[in-house]
């Protein structure tokens, strides 16, 4: 006699013709009211329900893809999995997808356009439903095409299309109010740490700090800027090159928080405390923005909900429902890593030797 399947901690496996026994109904009827595609008397739904619960049934969600033609599962491509900025992004985008049943697949980018496309034909040879892109690099043409095979999400930038839904991000203006804040404490010589020169959000970033001096009528200084890739060690390094190349600053505005940590150090290294030498505002307040030493002044970005909100779009184009986008505004979230230059320059007269 054939014994039943087991599972791998060896315990039976529950099958569909078990519930089928149980119920008192045919396998197929199982089958078809699990999908969905069944018009059955209420009395014999309620039946298999029962013995499904009952013997703790696990529907098979590969066998229900091939019955119903779905797959029940969205494709997600971010640039770094690691990072903490995205890592917040995909936690909210896994529960919203979860929640409606439907099954998240990841995988990154490395903001290669190469390892990008690689990662779309691997999602797409799996069925799923719709891909949502984290700041995607691929040409916009490209993506239009894409979105004509299933729906699409981009965050972090705009591409116009049909089955196109775009969670663009007012970069620029957001940088802007940062360097704002900076000028109103009294700063005139700000520092910038930038991302990197080949990403949009990063360009857009380095408008807002030079629009913002603009509109003070402030020159601008390339000699106040460096690098730092996005990362805490470009931080690091660009404000070592900052201080090596003699560069005078009181307020130092990184392009993330990342690169705000990593210039921070670099300044306790150097023996300049932070905010009472050098004020420091950094670009997307992270969870740990708020436990830095000292806590980071920084510009707020609910990326959990944007990520939220590309999960429930992304639901809604794949169930032909028109999405309903909320724009997101920047806001400033003000901490001890910053302070008025008045106090920096009463603090100077009042030193030995002044």
């Amino acid at each position: 006699m054939k014994s039943a399947p087991r599972a791998l901690d060896g315990e039976a496996v529950v099958t569909l013709e078990m519930v089928a026994r149980e119920a008192g109904v045919s396998a197929s009827t199982v089958s078809r009211i699990l999908n969905g595609t069944a018009r059955v008397r209420e009395s014999k739904a309620r039946a298999v329900n029962a013995a499904i619960a009952k013997l703790q049934f696990l529907p098979n969600p590969v066998a229900q893809s091939l019955a119903s033609g779905k797959s029940m599962s969205v494709g997600i491509v971010t640039q770094a999995i690691a990072s903490p900025f995205y890592a917040e992004a995909l936690a909210a985008i896994e529960t919203a997808l979860l929640r409606a049943n439907y099954s998240p697949l990841f995988m990154s980018g490395h903001w290669r356009e190469a390892d990008e496309r690689r990662c779309i034909e691997h999602l797409l040879k799996r069925r799923v439903e719709g891909i949502i892109l984290l700041t995607s690099c691929l040409p916009d043409l490209e993506l239009v095409r894409l979105a004509r095979r299933l729906p699409l999400i981009l965050t972090g930038r705009h591409v116009p299309g049909e089955r196109i839904v775009s969670l663009d991000y007012d970069n620029t203006q957001s940088a802007k109010l940062a360097t704002e804040y900076l000028l109103g404490q009294g700063h005139r010589r700000i520092a910038f740490i930038a991302g990197p020169e080949s990403r949009p959000d990063a360009l857009q970033r380095f408008n807002g700090y030079k629009a913002a001096l603009a509109a003070q009528r402030i020159a601008f200084n390339p000699g106040l800027v460096a690098s730092g890739e996005y990362y805490d060690a470009g931080g690091f390094a660009a404000m070592n090159r900052l201080l090596e190349g003699g560069a005078e600053f009181t307020g130092v505005f990184a392009a993330n928080d990342q690169s705000a940590y990593g210039a921070m150090l670099a300044l306790h290294r150097r023996g300049l405390s932070v905010p009472g030498d050098v004020s420091v505002v950094g670009f997307d307040d992270l969870p740990q923005s708020a436990f830095t030493i000292p806590p980071l002044t920084t510009v707020h970005r609910a990326i959990d909900e944007v990520g939220h909100a590309a999960a429930e779009a992304i639901i809604d184009l794949i169930e032909d429902r028109d999405p309903a986008v909320r724009p997101s505004s920047a806001t400033l979230a003000i901490r001890e890593s910053t302070r008025p230059l008045h106090a920096y320059m009463a603090r100077l007269v009042a030193s030995p030797g002044n």
